[in-house]
This record gives C-alpha cells, structure tokens and sequence, in this order.
C-alpha cells in the first residue's frame, strides 16, 4: 500500500497535480486572521512557494505586511512614505540622478536606512559584500511582477530589504558556510575535490560572493526564487548544497580542466534549464538532509554533517 501511495504521489507530481494541491494549501494559509508566520514558514521549507502568491507571502515573512489585517493598510502607508523619503534623500544630495537604474537606488536605499552608507557611497558599492548584494537587487528587479509600476518599486524595495537583512545577518558565518561547502564535498565526491585542490580551484571559487548574493546572476532568475523562498524564513544551509550541486552538476568538465581560469569558464555559463535542474537537485539533497530551520551558529558544521 506504501509503494502504491509513492508511485501515485509521484505521477500526480509529474503531471502537475501536486503544485495545484500546494497552492490550495497555501491560499488556505493565506486566508486566516491573523497570519500564521509558523505555518507559512514551514509551508516555506516542505513546498515550492506559487509564484501568483510569492510577493505577498515574501512581504509576510519578512514583516512587511502585518498579519493583523486592521493595521495592514496604515502600515502600508507609511512604508510608502518612508520609501518617498530616502528615495528623495538620495536625489536631493545628488547621489543618485535620472540615470541610475532601480536596483541600484533601492540597494542605497538600504545603506542609509540601516545607517550603513557611508560618505563615499560610489567607493562603498565597489566592496565585495555590497557587489554582492547589488546581484541579488538585480535579480529581485526582474523577478518582481507588478501591474502598477510604483506598487512594484515599493514592494521590491521594502522585499530586497528584507533579504539584504538576512545577507547581512548571516554574512559574519560565510566562512562557516565555505567550511561546511568543503568538508561535505570532500565527503560527497572525493575526486572532484582532490582535483580542485590542485589548481587552488577551491580557493579561487567565488563561494563567497556566491553565498552573500544568494547566487544572483550564478542561477537564472527563473529558477533563483525557489532557494530564496528558503533563504526568506532563514535557512540559509540551503546555500552550501546549491554549490556542491554545481559543482557536482559540471564535474565532468571540471575533472578535464587543468587552470584555475578554465574550472571558472566552466562554472560561469549556467543556462536556464541546468539552473533548473541544480535548484531542484539542491533542494531535494538538503530536505534529506532534514531541511533543518538554520540560522547560523557555531555549530553549523555539526548541523550540516548530522
């Protein structure tokens, strides 16, 4: 009765009833009052999040959006104000101008809200954290959907925000996370990391820059919002199996590479169907894993090897 159950489960998957039956659940999630944030979350980490209901549950998640509905409307008013506000901050003092793009305005939105702009901004978005995040605002501008234009710059700000303070959060752990990264490949596929070892390749990697753009412009933009509805309620564990799966994903031509420059070559054009298949394939190894709610700690190594 248990092999009958799995093999229907997975022809229901395969021929899309399962993503249906998902979305219901979810649209049930979203009609009590007050939000669960519990429930959402975990609904976070078992399933694939709707894409007709991401903007919303992301700004749930993140805050953005109260969960009493009462307050819902006050609250989105003065998140708009507050974005008129910094907006204008910038143009005012003339860091920005007509012919900055969105993304990049909303990502020193952010600075100056948290109080982390610095006087010379231009120097500040060449630091390798900043650069990071100024993909993932990239992305974000063309994952967002929207049909009013000013809605959308709002929501995207006010969501990018919330990411870049779980970039933030988890930035001072990203050497755990490259720890955790090496250790489980060793682990995984001996060969390919002994063969990366040779050529510094693992040292050369840009898993850092990988990690704190939550891999904007590395996965395509079709494919990236499955790891961030994961990374949205903090588990950020995820992030070290989506690099061993590209890793893993290449390592036929990664084992004939015999630079530092071609290991990067070949790592470096992910089209959109590859990113398909290694966002599923990660999120598949890391729920075997337990799929764990991780925020990062000391103990990182240990959760990831458990």
């Amino acid at each position: 009765m248990t092999d009958e159950r799995n093999f229907r489960s997975s022809y229901y998957e395969k021929v899309g009833f399962r993503s249906v039956e998902e979305k219901k659940s979810l649209e049930i999630l979203l009609k009590e009052r007050p939000f669960d944030t519990a429930k959402l979350k975990h609904f976070c980490l078992r399933f694939t999040v709707p894409m007709i209901h991401r903007n919303f549950l992301w700004k749930i998640l993140f805050g953005i959006t109260p969960i009493y509905s009462e307050s819902r409307e006050f609250v989105a008013l003065q998140r708009r104000v507050e974005f008129q506000d910094l907006r204008r901050a910038l143009k005012v003092t003339k860091i920005v101008d007509e012919t900055t793009k969105p993304h990049r305005i909303f990502l020193m939105m952010w600075l100056l809200r948290t109080r982390r702009a610095k006087i010379d901004m231009g120097a500040q978005l060449e630091s390798p954290l900043v650069r990071a995040m100024n993909k993932m605002a990239e992305s974000l501008w063309h994952i967002m959907e929207g049909d009013h234009e000013y809605e959308k710059m709002v929501d995207m700000y006010w969501i990018l925000a919330g990411f870049l303070d779980h970039v933030q959060k988890f930035h001072k752990d990203v050497g755990k996370l490259l720890e955790c990264t090496l250790q489980l490949l060793e682990r995984e596929d001996p060969t390919l990391y002994k063969h990366l070892g040779k050529f510094e390749g693992l040292n050369n990697i840009p898993l850092d820059d990988w990690f704190c753009s939550c891999f904007a412009g590395i996965i395509s933009d079709g494919s990236i919002p499955k790891i961030w509805d994961k990374v949205a309620v903090g588990a950020y564990k995820i992030l070290v199996f989506v690099a061993i799966v590209i890793l893993t994903t290449f390592r036929r031509v990664l084992l004939q590479c015999d630079s530092i420059d071609g290991i990067l070559d070949a790592i470096s054009h992910i089209n959109e169907e590859t990113s398909e298949l290694i966002v599923n394939k990660a999120i598949e190894l890391w729920q075997q894993s337990g799929s764990i709610l991780v925020t990062m700690s000391p103990n990182i190594v240990n959760v990831i090897n458990a």
